[in-house]
């Protein structure tokens, strides 16, 4: 890690790319410093950026794929004369990194003839779409056959899981991951002493070469002031809460015995306001809990480690850091089972 002397103005807040490297196409390394900052204040920022790089900034991808080659049965079937199944086709189209302002759905293909290595290079887009690494593999056809596939690109933010019922006109979805940002972390450094005390905010952003580091922090940051923009011009109204009564009800919830325990040990913490992504989760795993509406550390305590292995594409392995965060951070286990 680069360590650097740092300069802090002590007058206005100021921020500084002090590291910035790409280590191949598809991954690009920035860190960025935000100081001085009064304390508590670095937490605040760090916590909203790294859930806004991660969940809010959106890539362009491969979204649907459809063989013209030959009828496909099945999305694990193989094809004569290509060395790989279907379904790893599928896998390595996933892979490629697109960049483009585009919105909507746009089409693209592939149409070569073997035998030959089938590269992102071969793939036939529009012209507001770029390819961030055309040498990403695809195929490797190993007869004289005809290789022909209609690709569909969509521009989203986060995780598309497929469903087993979304196939239309012999097309397979492709598991899409509109996720330019691959990792972001905050770490924080204290000085002063006492009332003088100040903190220095250290972000790092991986990102898979569709945008820079800088261009990722800058674009979270607009996304954060969009969110914030309504409240500034948000005119106040008077709420006669009486008169709303009948129309607004509160849900009761009843937990077991051992939630209600944890949370009368722990009256520290607001179960309500910690949310998953505080706990630094890889961005996969927390992508999966959010789609199944676990928000906060309250919603994952009513999900039982069995519940958590139901979740779609979730593995024993994300179980088992997710267990290890709750016992290091809140001294909480997950019960295996449903009480």
């Amino acid at each position: 890690m680069v360590r650097e002397e740092i300069a802090v103005s002590t007058r206005t807040l100021q921020w500084k790319c002090v590291e910035s490297r790409t280590d191949s196409k598809r991954l690009y390394y920035g860190r960025f410093i935000l100081s001085p900052l009064m304390k508590g204040q670095a937490d605040t920022i760090g916590i909203a950026m790294r859930r806004a790089l991660l969940g809010e900034i959106e890539g362009t991808c491969i979204t649907r794929a459809k063989s013209e080659s030959e009828k496909v049965p099945h999305e694990y079937s193989t094809i004569v004369g290509i060395k790989e199944s279907v379904h790893e086709i599928f896998m390595n189209l996933k892979e490629i990194v697109l960049r483009s302002d585009l919105y909507g759905t746009r089409d693209a293909s592939i149409c070569v003839r073997g035998p030959r290595y089938v590269t992102a290079q071969d793939i036939i887009l529009p012209s507001s779409v770029e390819i961030v690494d055309t040498t990403q593999h695809i195929a490797n056809l190993t007869e004289p056959i005809d290789f022909c596939i209609e690709l569909q690109i969509e521009r989203d933010r986060g995780y598309r899981m497929k469903t087993p019922n979304n196939y239309q006109d012999g097309s397979y979805p492709i598991g899409a991951v509109s996720m330019p940002v691959r990792n972001a972390n905050h770490s924080i450094h204290s000085y002063g002493n006492g009332n003088e005390k100040q903190e220095i905010l250290f972000l790092e952003i991986w990102t898979n070469g569709s945008l820079t580091p800088k261009e990722a922090l800058q674009e979270a940051s607009r996304n954060l002031i969009d969110l914030f923009i309504p409240f500034l011009h948000a005119e106040e109204q008077d709420i006669n809460f009486e008169d709303n009564l009948n129309r607004f009800t509160v849900p009761l919830f009843t937990f077991h015995d051992r939630l209600a325990n944890i949370r009368k040990n722990k009256k520290e913490i607001s179960l309500k306001c910690i949310f998953i992504d505080q706990s630094e989760l890889p961005p996969r795993t927390y992508n999966c809990l959010k789609r199944s509406n676990i928000h906060t550390l309250l919603d994952l305590l009513s999900n039982s480690q069995e519940d958590l292995m139901r979740i779609e594409h979730f593995r024993i392995e994300d179980v088992k850091r997710i267990l290890d965060i709750l016992q290091k951070r809140f001294a909480i286990d997950l019960p295996k089972n449903k009480f």
